[in-house]
């Protein structure tokens, strides 16, 4: 195993970031993203003082299930952005294996044009079984991008029908990409992954998909009509793209900027992201608490006679969480 690299002051952290080095950038998020408790002082510190830098990029979370095409629409997607001027930074949460607990990190690989462009840059993190497929550090890791001058976050998440709330809450533009004739567009609804959304994008709308992207769209409009609106002064609206072709993608980024400039006017858009910084911090006190739960010796010595015992149908889960909690109320 090779050694781990020196760690940086927080005053090199902070100019490297500054400058958008993209290996002092990647070393940042490897701090922040520590689960070392010494890393997490100068962690908070270097974002502290990075926060006045934060907060001017768009910031877009794209979610879909697997086989959707999420990796090459993003990479057609950022191509475009940054042919535009833009820099644009992709997030890119890996799901978590069950068994081992590693990542896959294949996205960095399939976004192949993205990954060698000099104003875009990539970062597969795994999910860590987290709700909604977000890495633990995602909120922090959009933070240093901006601050680095990335004025385009996409965040991409698992798909896997898990609850995408977490994402939903840490962006300002949710989009879910829907795959043609696959019955995504009922099954999106019961699982009210829709609710959420500020777009659909129909993806691989091209060739023999051409027909089937109609109907979909034709459907998903429909049903847009009697789903609620997440923010009061936009409608949510569903287009056809291609992620091969890039057809549809300059629609639904004006869409982007429309909501963005919507949002604004209306006072939105700042009152979505200080309730999202709440949410935030209310995310990392359960955390925190969680953890020095678990660290507790008390509780450390219970947790696996009462893990077994609800396992085997000996005690209820109600009766070994109020045991665990009478014990941590001791302490």
């Amino acid at each position: 195993m090779s050694a781990r690299a020196p760690r940086l002051t927080v005053d090199e952290y902070e100019r490297g970031v500054r400058a958008c080095d993209r290996g002092v950038l990647a070393r940042a998020v490897t701090l922040i993203e520590s689960r070392e408790p010494s890393d997490a002082a100068l962690a908070q510190d270097l974002l502290h003082r990075l926060l006045p830098a934060t907060g001017n990029a768009r910031r877009v979370g794209i979610t879909g299930v697997p086989g959707v095409g999420k990796s090459t629409f993003i990479d057609e997607l950022g191509m475009k952005l940054v042919t535009a001027g833009k820099r644009v930074a992709v997030l890119a949460i890996d799901p978590t294996s069950q068994l081992s607990g590693g990542s896959i990190l294949g996205d960095k690989t399939r976004m192949q044009r993205l990954a060698i462009e000099p104003n875009a840059f990539i970062r597969p993190s795994p999910s860590g079984l987290s709700p909604g497929g977000v890495a633990r550090r995602t909120r922090e890791t959009m933070l240093l991008c901006e601050a680095a001058g990335f004025d385009v976050i996409l965040v991409e998440t698992v798909g896997v029908g898990q609850g995408e709330t977490a994402v939903a809450d840490m962006v300002d533009f949710f989009l879910v990409l829907v795959l043609p004739g696959s019955g995504d567009e009922l099954q999106g609804i019961k699982k009210g992954v829709f609710e959420l959304a500020d777009a659909l994008a129909v993806n691989k709308s091209d060739g023999d998909g051409a027909t089937r992207a109609k109907l979909a769209l034709s459907e998903l409009r429909s049903a847009l009509r009697y789903l609620p609106r997440p923010r009061d002064s936009w409608q949510p609206r569903a287009l056809a793209v291609s992620g091969l072709t890039g057809a549809g993608l300059d629609e639904l980024w004006a869409a982007v900027e429309e909501h963005h400039g919507v949002l604004s006017a209306s006072g939105e858009l700042a009152k979505l992201r200080a309730d999202q910084q709440q949410i935030w911090m209310w995310a990392l006190v359960r955390e925190r608490l969680e953890s020095t739960f678990r660290a507790t010796p008390a509780i450390a010595a219970a947790l696996p006679r009462l893990e077994a015992a609800v396992s085997a149908g000996e005690v209820t889960s109600t009766a070994a969480a109020d045991e665990l909690l009478a014990l941590f109320g001791k302490t």
